[in-house]
């Protein structure tokens, strides 16, 4: 996925989850966070971020803050970009994709895919990643009761006859691997490691990632606790 005109800036502070300060072209600008996890390893004050300009005059913010630089490595942190760079991956995932529908529900969960594919139906939910220590990425970055009750659904989909897939994407490039954060949240590792043995196929795949640009790469290890 491609963004429009992008340009740098400093974070500065964050007064609530959906806005962040950023100084750029030399005025500090109010920008809209499209992320609102806590991503408090990331934005930190002096940080360099991107922001993408936003066409539409009658928005309250100008920019939206899609990236940072971690270090030397660019962090994608468009909280929409995961669906978009799966959408243009899962090809690859499920050779003889025919019919891909987003935002499909099942259940009481509505997931983020449903795809027919050599015969075969699945439903797709999508997590996209951007804790990273030490080469390592980790999900969840907080607890996510949502996360496991998707895992849950995806193990009854699978008991309703339907395959059944969760899709990290790692909005970066060159991880070491993926596992889930058993510290922050125990219960999402334990439901991943039940999924992945009740037969959902778990897939994470990192990212290429510029200023102005993401798009899926190449399967990066999943390690489960």
């Amino acid at each position: 996925m491609t963004y429009g005109k992008v340009v740098k800036g400093t974070f500065l502070a964050r007064p609530n989850r959906f806005i962040a300060l950023v100084e750029t072209g030399g005025q500090v600008e109010t920008c809209h966070v499209k992320n609102t996890g806590r991503c408090r390893e990331l934005l930190v004050q002096g940080a360099a971020v991107y922001l993408e300009e936003s066409g539409n005059p009658k928005r309250k913010t100008r920019f939206d803050l899609i990236a940072v630089e971690k270090g030397e490595r660019l962090i994608n942190m468009d909280s929409q970009a995961p669906n978009k760079a799966a959408a243009e991956y899962l090809p690859a995932l499920l050779p003889g994709l025919t019919l891909l529908r987003p935002e499909t529900v099942f259940g009481s969960s509505r997931f983020d895919f449903y795809a027919e594919a050599a015969g075969e139906k699945w439903f797709v939910e999508v997590k996209g990643v951007t804790l990273e220590e030490d080469g390592v990425v980790l999900f969840p970055d907080a607890p996510t009761e949502r996360g496991v009750k998707h895992l849950h659904e995806l193990c009854a989909a699978l008991e309703a006859g339907y395959r059944a897939m969760a899709l990290f994407i790692v909005q970066m490039a060159d991880v070491a691997y993926f596992t889930p954060n058993a510290c922050t949240h125990p219960a999402f590792a334990q439901a991943l490691k039940e999924a992945q043995a009740k037969g959902v196929a778990l897939h994470a795949v990192d990212c290429l990632v510029t200023p102005s640009f993401l798009t899926a790469r190449r399967p990066v290890e999943i390690r489960l606790p």
